[in-house]
């Protein structure tokens, strides 16, 4: 526990008689001290004696008898302080570990902030939280309890795959053969959550899990081999098929909506938006995977309706309408937003952010990630797609603009997150072009946005 943790109001005393005794204040260090006088202090005592009795032997034997018993008093004197100071100092120290344990929060004159820094440094979600939006999507799908271990266990080989040298290859093994393990012995649990309309490509999709080409008993071979390339690839295809799966068995939101944002558009599944974005001052975007340079290119965006149902449904809604069609981009630090923000467009939805852990959103509500809460849709992945605030309170997200978000560790926080996490309405990810964003510059224009899927998703509000 914290050494500050005795800095109170009650503890202030005990702060000067620690400094009396020219102790730290760390507890370890003040329990584990000779306590009362320093190791040498008998000899010291000796020494004196020895200086007196040798003065002293020059006198007559009255003064010498004298001296003799005042030595005697002074050193009977000098083992009673020393036993009272060694017994201070037992006290001492159970005073101070009660104080310690028992001592309510916060103290006087401390910063309660160093407890949530350290807080938080326990939560460091820095090896863990989704830093790709294809692995923040799969995460957020709200599927069978079986799935989603059988998705954990296969996870942890994605973080696996990153030590460098000598990989844990029979970790990664028995992570598979758990996996494997549960999808045999839970088939049916995992059939029965997927509807009867779509039984048919449940089976196909469990089926290949187990024993297809990019399936759990393939990737058991690629690990035995050796091969970090094979693995990773096998992996990949193997959680492909499971996000599938995983989602067809949500086919709606797994929350009921509070009454009164039934008003609003709310999207309950999955969408994907494809942008094209052109250049304006001639100049051309140049693809990663080679080919011929043009002024235009595409970037596809996935919508996630089940953690973000109303900002990505009023989102889905202005794309339909054409709002964002021929509308300026323009960048800022680590963001490219659209510059739309005076429009009148689409509506004033409140701030949506789903908590890691919980089953729905929070509205008009941000996260404190300094006391541990992350959000489903973190906005540190390169490419999150967010609702830029609204002009008159933070609590609603703007009606039309939005923003791509360009994560860079170099300029986060702790643990690796924005400091700007939790404080946005994130709802989608960028899963093709990424490469295009870091090209774009103030003035680029959206050609064109098209909603290509999910649109039977989209639930529009009455408006008669």
């Amino acid at each position: 526990m914290s050494p500050m943790l005795v800095l109170s109001s009650a503890g202030n005393a005990l702060f000067e008689i620690a400094h009396w005794r020219r102790s730290s204040l760390l507890l370890p260090r003040l329990v584990g001290r000779r306590k009362g006088f320093p190791r040498n202090w008998k000899s010291q005592i000796r020494i004196q004696n020895c200086a007196v009795y040798a003065k002293n032997s020059k006198q007559s034997v009255d003064t010498q008898e004298f001296s003799h018993e005042h030595q005697i008093s002074w050193c009977s004197d000098s083992s009673v302080l020393f036993t009272g100071r060694k017994k201070l100092s037992k006290v001492i120290a159970v005073i101070l570990i009660f104080t310690q344990i028992s001592l309510p929060l916060p103290l006087s004159n401390w910063d309660p902030s160093f407890l949530f820094s350290a807080n938080a440094v326990l939560y460091s979600p820095d090896t863990k939280v989704p830093r790709t939006g294809e692995l923040a999507l799969r995460k957020a799908i709200p599927a069978n309890s079986n799935m989603k271990a059988i998705q954990d266990s296969l996870e942890d080989i994605s973080y696996l795959l990153r030590i460098p040298q000598r990989k844990p290859y029979g970790t990664m093994e028995s992570d598979v053969k758990k996996a494997l393990k549960i999808a045999t012995e839970e088939k049916d649990k995992i059939l029965s959550s997927v509807p009867a309309e779509l039984k048919e490509k449940g089976s196909m999709l469990y089926t290949s899990l187990l024993d297809g080409k990019g399936g759990l008993q393939n990737l058991i071979e690629s690990i035995k081999v050796k091969d970090p390339d094979k693995v990773s690839v096998g992996l990949a295809s193997a959680l492909d098929t499971v996000a599938e799966l995983e989602l067809l068995q949500a086919p709606g939101l797994s929350f009921l909506l509070p009454e009164q944002y039934l008003k609003y558009p709310r999207l309950t599944g999955r969408g994907t938006v494809e942008f094209t974005i052109e250049k304006v001052d001639g100049s051309t975007f140049f693809p990663s995977g080679g080919g011929e340079p043009k002024t235009t290119a595409t970037i596809q965006v996935v919508l996630d309706g089940y953690s973000a149902p109303l900002t990505s449904g009023n989102f889905a809604k202005l794309v339909i309408d054409g709002v964002y069609d021929g509308v300026k981009l323009k960048c800022a630090s680590q963001a490219i937003l659209s510059d739309n923000e005076l429009e009148n467009y689409g509506y004033t939805v409140p701030l949506e952010v789903m908590p890691s852990g919980q089953f729905e959103p929070l509205y008009k509500t941000t996260l404190s990630v300094q006391d541990g809460e992350l959000p489903v849709l973190p906005l540190s992945v390169y490419g999150a797609v967010a609702m830029a605030h609204n002009a008159d309170s933070d609590d609603y997200s703007s009606p039309s603009q939005f923003f791509f978000y360009l994560y860079d560790k170099r300029n986060s926080g702790l643990g690796g997150l924005s400091f700007d996490e939790g404080q946005f309405s994130v709802f989608g990810y960028t899963i093709g072009g990424r490469e295009v964003l870091p090209q774009i510059k103030t003035g680029d224009i959206i050609r064109s946005a098209k909603l290509v899927q999910g649109q039977d998703r989209l639930v529009l509000p009455d408006e008669s």
